[in-house]
């Protein structure tokens, strides 16, 4: 009896990823009743990569792997699919998500589509931000499958209870494990397994925690302590250069330090696409940092004397590591700054746990407390809300406030 499905591999081109590619999906159409459905897959690709990779006769050597993986993927479906008898929708996706309950998708499972997305474009960090919520999830469920449907307010309610009330964590914590689960039920969502009725979270249902971070800048008083002093050791000048670096380029994050190479730099500006968004933005223009003496001083003194365009511009990451031994060398380069910085401002009395955060935030800061829009701070940080840039400017100082008040009585 003839096979009363079709399993293949199509390219899901109704709606595009926020990278601006489009989903990889499992399409089973069955005879009986006439019928097709999509099931997500952890691969994603443009119009033309899914062409040279699937579609042509004879892939390059560079497409090849990912030819067997999706192949393979195949293969295992259309195997998976044989061995029911009768074959329906229901007991297949049974059989690929490996729950029992309805048309409910498995929440696990998807955090492994997207665990597997992250690494793939290199996204390490935010990778294994996603691999600490799954398991605290998992723990609070009992390693059980857990479903969509299964996730409502009350449930979210229950497990900020059990992690601040049983675990001790604190609110920034709960915040940060369950972001990542926030994701995923979007991504459902996209991919039509669940309703937006389903989704949990938002106005009259459950809102993560989200407390106020404390404000970390330093005054003009500080910052001008911290620039004029001369260190003793050169550890603590190293130090110091690279986070007034950060300072001065627009409070640039350390990893867009890291990954900046000499292309990037023209003329007087150095134009830059900040990691954090590059997989998440479809047409963010690059950030442009107009190059000052100190800068330039930066790039003279700690930067490559070999100017290749492709080279980094600092040696902080050696070029042929893997995005893992990357991100290892990225953390100590920041540890040592953090290190170094913070005994260099302690010797200057400032006692603040100042780190290379504090550059980015004492940027937003000082440039409105000096007169510059939200607006302006907003562009300049590379933000895409205003609410964003509002989170790191630590207020104005109260002799500021002090200067206000008495002129609001000069009439």
């Amino acid at each position: 009896m003839a096979n009363s499905f079709v399993i293949t591999i199509v390219l899901d081109t109704r709606r595009a990823k926020n990278s601006g590619k489009y989903p990889v999906k499992l399409r089973v159409f069955t005879n009986s009743p006439k019928t097709q459905k999509y099931y997500p897959t952890v691969f994603e690709f443009s119009k033309s990569e899914f062409s040279k990779v699937w579609e042509a006769k004879k892939p390059r050597k560079e497409h090849k792997e990912l030819r067997l993986q999706l192949q393979n993927l195949e293969f295992k479906a259309n195997e998976m699919a044989r061995r029911l008898s009768p074959f329906t929708l229901d007991k297949f996706e049974q059989q690929l998500y490996g729950i029992d309950k309805g048309n409910s998708i498995e929440v696990f499972y998807y955090y492994a589509l997207a665990i597997n997305r992250l690494q793939q474009n290199d996204q390490i960090r935010t990778a294994s931000s996603y691999e600490l919520s799954l398991k605290s999830l998992q723990n609070f469920n009992g390693k059980k499958n857990l479903t969509f449907l299964e996730i409502d307010p009350g449930w979210l309610k229950r497990y900020e209870r059990y992690m601040q009330e049983e675990l001790k964590r604190s609110p920034t914590t709960v915040g940060i494990y369950l972001r990542p689960l926030r994701a995923i039920f979007n991504d459902a969502i996209a991919d039509k397994v669940i309703e937006k009725d389903d989704y949990p979270f938002g106005k009259r249902k459950y809102t993560i925690p989200a407390p106020k971070g404390t404000k970390r800048a330093l005054s003009k008083e500080q910052l001008k302590i911290l620039f004029e002093a001369v260190p003793g050791k050169k550890e603590h000048a190293k130090a110091k250069a690279f986070w007034f670096f950060s300072y001065a380029s627009n409070g640039i994050n350390f990893k867009d330090i890291a990954n900046l190479k000499f292309k990037d730099i023209s003329g007087d500006v150095i134009y830059f696409t900040r990691e954090k968004t590059k997989n998440t933005s479809k047409s963010k223009a690059p950030v442009s940092v107009y190059m000052n003496s100190f800068i330039k001083q930066v790039i003279e003194e700690y930067g490559k004397k070999k100017r290749k365009p492709d080279d980094y511009i600092f040696p902080i990451l050696s070029p042929k590591a893997t995005p893992k031994e990357k991100l290892r060398q990225l953390s100590n380069f920041i540890r040592l700054v953090n290190q170094h910085f913070k005994n260099f401002a302690l010797s200057l009395g400032i006692d603040e746990n100042v780190s290379t955060y504090w550059a980015r935030h004492s940027f937003a800061t000082n440039a409105i407390r000096s007169g510059a829009s939200m607006e302006f701070v907003s562009e300049a940080l590379s933000h895409s809300s205003l609410n964003t840039t509002k989170n790191y400017f630590a207020g104005f100082e109260s002799e500021a406030k002090k200067e206000f008040s008495k002129k609001m009585m000069e009439f």
